[in-house]
């Protein structure tokens, strides 16, 4: 058996390439991103790829290879079924409510007359969202109709850029506050040089235009949660609300006990990944009425938060006490999927 694994340093393939290491399996290293990656995983039995969604390279053509080799019969991770809605909150809007899935109430104009009338009877605050970034960067709380016009007069007129530089320099202020530290200090001299020296994405990216987003603002809580279900594997954590704010992502206030974790947030994750047929998911609850409503969902997540984990649920709601690796997870399942011995091997 022979694996293709597309390199990200410091993505889920670092892990993957070390359990092909520990369990004998052949990995081959390709690149997604060349012209001949068909040729390249032809003497392959299946594709691996991480991409993260700052990668601006990946972002217009990473669903393409992945279809098209499915086309050709090639197991890949993720597959369709996983990834066509990452880091795509419209996409994922659509998807969850065809499922019947409890999402918190949201709505996309793609007309700004209809917008800007939405805006004169709506309740506020709102929500708004682009639909790419992660870590709540290109998030808001819309406070007033006056705001929001505003906003969409913008989302139809010269856009939004793909990184919110003043969110993010706003956040790296909020972390050298809290942990006051050489980490958070450099964090804010590398915002504040990215000032003037954009990055890759910025530079290559389009403006985020002709459509906006608006998400109901459920008030109230002090953390989210989030689960990743692999297969027929979740675990999750408790992401706690900063200080003076409303958004949870991105803190890096996150509490790891199993007690943390509300067990009807694992159920709904197991239910809503079979009826989506992924083979990772990540989803977000917050609270409304008592009651877990998703804000989102994706297939990659970073891996820092979930070391301290200390153990995860099966699909029957089983507790298994102790450490893992969660790319590990992948990988065993995907290779099982491919017919090989090793898919319990974790």
């Amino acid at each position: 058996m022979k694996i293709a694994i597309h390199d990200t340093p410091g993505g889920f393939s670092d892990q993957w390439f070390a359990y092909c290491r520990d369990h004998g399996v052949e990995a081959k290293r390709v690149n997604c991103l060349d012209s001949d990656i068909v040729a390249q995983v032809a003497d392959c039995d299946g594709l691996m790829w991480h991409w993260p969604h700052w990668d601006y390279r990946a972002t217009p053509v990473s669903r393409q290879v992945i279809m098209a080799l499915e086309q050709a019969g090639k197991k890949v991770f993720p597959d369709s079924r996983t990834c066509w809605h990452y880091d795509d909150k419209i996409g994922q809007k659509y998807l969850l409510e065809a499922l019947g899935a409890p999402l918190v109430p949201c709505r996309v104009f793609y007309d700004r007359s209809a917008a800007l009338t939405w805006a004169e009877r709506a309740g506020f605050p709102q929500v708004f969202k682009l639909r790419r970034g992660a870590g709540s960067a290109n998030v808001r709380l819309v406070r007033s109709t006056r705001q929001a016009k505003r906003l969409i007069r913008r989302a139809f007129g010269g856009g939004y850029p793909p990184v919110n530089r003043p969110g993010l320099m706003r956040d790296r202020v909020w972390h050298l506050r809290r942990d006051r530290d050489l980490a958070a200090l450099l964090g804010l001299a590398k915002g504040l040089a990215r000032l003037a020296v954009p990055t890759s994405l910025e530079r290559h990216s389009p403006r985020e235009k002709g459509y906006v987003y608006f998400q109901d603002f459920v008030a109230g809580n002090t953390h989210d949660i989030r689960i990743v279900v692999i297969g027929k594997r979740a675990f999750g954590i408790k992401r706690m609300v900063r200080a003076h704010d409303f958004r949870a992502s991105g803190s890096g206030v996150i509490r790891h006990a199993k007690g943390e974790v509300d067990l009807a947030c694992v159920r709904r994750s197991f239910e809503l990944s079979g009826r989506i047929g992924s083979q990772c998911l990540a989803y977000d609850y917050v609270f409304m009425a008592g009651e877990p409503k998703l804000l989102e969902i994706s297939y990659a997540f970073s891996q820092g938060g979930y070391g301290a984990c200390p153990g995860y649920w099966d699909d029957g709601l089983d507790w298994h006490e102790g450490p893992f690796v969660p790319e590990w997870f992948m990988i065993s399942d995907f290779i099982e999927s491919l017919g090989g011995g090793h898919g319990r091997a974790v």
